[in-house]
């Protein structure tokens, strides 16, 4: 019985032998990461470890079952080969683990979250990880993971195995003992890995214990955050991740939101076929903005200043946190959903109307551009399925260009940009797609950056890019068809900036709008509107001013009709955000719980209400595409 006492031990061994390696990765992430702790109590910092413990022993238990699978071997077997299967096995799980976590370390300073299933699009493109990880990124991953397997390799050999086997009991015996033995440890193993006999199984939110981000990142193991992402990565289905919400009820709610007159006589433009030059501005977040923040005054005057000449919608939000969810919202007034990017779906976005397709009803040409990879998240397929003309990627691009990591710098993009339309038969719609203020911010300028402090890379890119927009305004005004051209200014998504960082609230994902050029009416220059929209609502908008037909974007409302209901859906990481002019709410779907409230208490319920609703009525329709 003296070997399976051993084996019992070193099972046991095995979920302490977690727990510290787990505890020393959060000490490596927190000295990484020490400035997104500025706001957390020391007190809180310290209690991550202790709040982190069940869900520590949950990833342990899952992680065990396979050594203990070598354990057994090696009880039935006590050879040298048996003890190498068992250390195998564990230093390929390490490596796993280290892995992980060691991306975490680096991605979380630019993501602000904990990695999700956004990880696996990128991952499907290798070599987006690389180009938008600059190179110290690349090396502290590496160096992070050589810590943490050499950490965990060393404790391992501490652990385990200090005294050999003997042989005593004969093979007859310790075949039906192993088994009973496994079965036994296997039942303990799941109870731990299910948190218990409760009925629901433990989650995430177990390791949550305070309202800032940051500090309950920190205490939600990565590994479990991981795997739970991949589980619902590939389930489409997340009917068991919303709020319940009666069919009938929800199909009340939306028609009813969506049941105001549609006619109006507010006409923006002199001219309804005019050109379309869309700027699509990456992370722009609305907080970054300095005219539509009060946190960053400075930021973008170039882009302040065409504000104040165009119209510019001010309290509109990103529909999500990915670039090709933006795209797809923007062009197809097609909402999002948590975890879902429906431009990876062609069998499904196909199905979608687009505006480049209205626009060739009426002698349009259509063009899009990017000076990255439009692989990534199926963007550039997404276009080519909705018959875009051309869709221009880095592949098109002089090689003689300087260029970043990511792509080629904004201003060659502007300069090359203007030159296809200079090439191109009038009325045109031509999209840009900037790139220069995406990670890893490796601009002309980044050497000479000036903002300071809190996001200051993002910042200064910022900065460079709004240059950029008014270098490419004012050669705009040079070309022949500049006097027939409207320009739409809009974000992919928000990011973080000084004064928003949390990705769970809903000012994450403001974004700035902005309708500027010629064709203009000069009593709409120098316009705000604050009424509450989202990208998706665009399209509509769009349709209505050029006299086309709305109806094709039904999910899209005109946020130029003064009878349109203010409100906005928009995904969060692993949840949703609902806006209304009476307040906000944020849910969040791993914790099953509203993490921002801030309607009136009168009307909260009747609120989350509708957010809840259209958000079932969304996804019922995604599903029968």
């Amino acid at each position: 019985m003296q070997n399976l006492r051993y084996v019992f031990s070193a099972t046991l061994k095995l979920l302490v032998f977690w727990i510290i390696v787990f505890d020393f990765q959060r000490i490596l992430f927190s000295i990484h990461n020490w400035d997104k702790f500025q706001d957390v109590f020391w007190g809180d910092w310290f209690l991550t470890f202790f709040y982190s413990i069940r869900l520590d022993i949950t990833t342990g238990a899952y992680l065990s079952l396979l050594p203990l699978l070598a354990l057994t071997i090696r009880f039935l077997h006590p050879v040298k080969w048996t003890k190498i299967v068992f250390f195998g096995v564990l230093l390929f799980e390490l490596i796993i683990v280290s892995f992980i976590h060691s991306g975490e370390i680096n991605a979380y300073a630019e993501w602000n979250h904990k990695l999700t299933s956004r990880v696996f699009m990128h991952l499907s493109n290798p070599d987006e990880v690389f180009r938008t990880a600059d190179y110290g990124m690349t090396i502290w991953f590496v160096i992070y993971s050589i810590l943490e397997v050499t950490f965990g390799w060393k404790l391992s050999k501490f652990l385990f195995f200090k005294k050999e086997f003997g042989t005593s009991m004969k093979l007859i015996k310790r075949i039906p003992t192993a088994i009973i033995f496994l079965s036994a440890m296997i039942v303990g193993l799941f109870l731990l890995a299910r948190g218990g006999w409760q009925q629901i199984p433990i989650n995430i939110d177990s390791a949550y214990f305070t309202n800032n981000h940051v500090a309950n990142d920190l205490s939600v193991n990565s590994t479990y955050y991981f795997g739970n992402s991949y589980l619902l990565y590939n389930k489409s289905d997340i009917d068991g991740l919303i709020p319940k919400v009666d069919k009938l009820e929800a199909e009340k709610i939306v028609e009813e939101l969506y049941d105001y007159p549609r006619e109006h006589d507010v006409r923006i433009l002199d001219n309804q076929r005019p050109n379309i030059v869309f700027v699509i501005l990456e992370s722009w977040s609305a907080e970054a903005v300095s005219g539509l923040s009060n946190n960053n005054k400075g930021s973008t005057p170039n882009f302040d200043r065409l504000s104040q000449e165009g119209l510019l919608f001010t309290n509109l939000y990103s529909t999500g946190h990915t670039s090709e969810i933006g795209n797809s919202s923007i062009f197809s007034g097609n909402p999002a959903i948590p975890g879902i990017s429906i431009s990876l779906q062609p069998e499904k976005h196909r199905k979608l109307r687009s505006l480049n397709q209205d626009f060739e009803d009426w002698g349009y040409t259509s063009h899009y551009m990017f000076s990255g990879d439009l692989k990534y998240g199926n963007i550039g397929g997404y276009f080519m399925d909705h018959g875009f003309d051309d869709v221009i990627d880095e592949n098109d691009f002089p090689t003689n260009l300087g260029r970043g990591k990511l792509n080629y710098y904004d201003e060659d993009l502007f300069s090359i940009f203007i030159n296809r339309m200079n090439n191109t038969k009038q009325p045109f719609m031509h999209c840009a797609f900037t790139g220069s203020t995406h990670s890893p911010y490796d601009h002309p300028s980044a050497k000479n950056q000036n903002w300071q402090g809190e996001e200051k890379n993002f910042m200064n890119s910022i900065i460079y890019a709004d240059g950029c927009v008014n270098d490419f305004i004012e050669n705009c005004k040079k070309q022949d068809w500049f006097e027939n051209t409207l320009f739409v200014f809009i974000a992919d998504h928000g990011h973080a900036a000084p004064g928003m960082v949390d990705p769970n609230l809903n000012g994450f994902y403001r974004v700035p709008l902005l309708l500027w050029g010629e064709p203009l009416k000069k009593e709409y220059k120098g316009v705000r509107i604050d009424k509450i929209g989202s990208q998706s609502d665009l399209a509509a908008t769009l349709m209505t001013q050029m006299n086309g037909d709305a109806t094709q974007y039904p999910w899209s409302k005109d946020l130029l009709n003064p009878n349109a209901p203010e409100f906005a859906l928009h995904t969060i990481i692993r949840g949703y955000g609902w806006v209304t002019k009476h307040g906000a709410m944020t849910y969040q779907m791993d914790m099953k719980q509203y993490l921002e409230t801030s309607f009136p208490k009168d009307i909260k319920e009747q609120e989350i209400a509708k957010g809840n609703a259209f958000l079932t009525q969304i996804y019922e329709a995604y599903k029968e595409l």
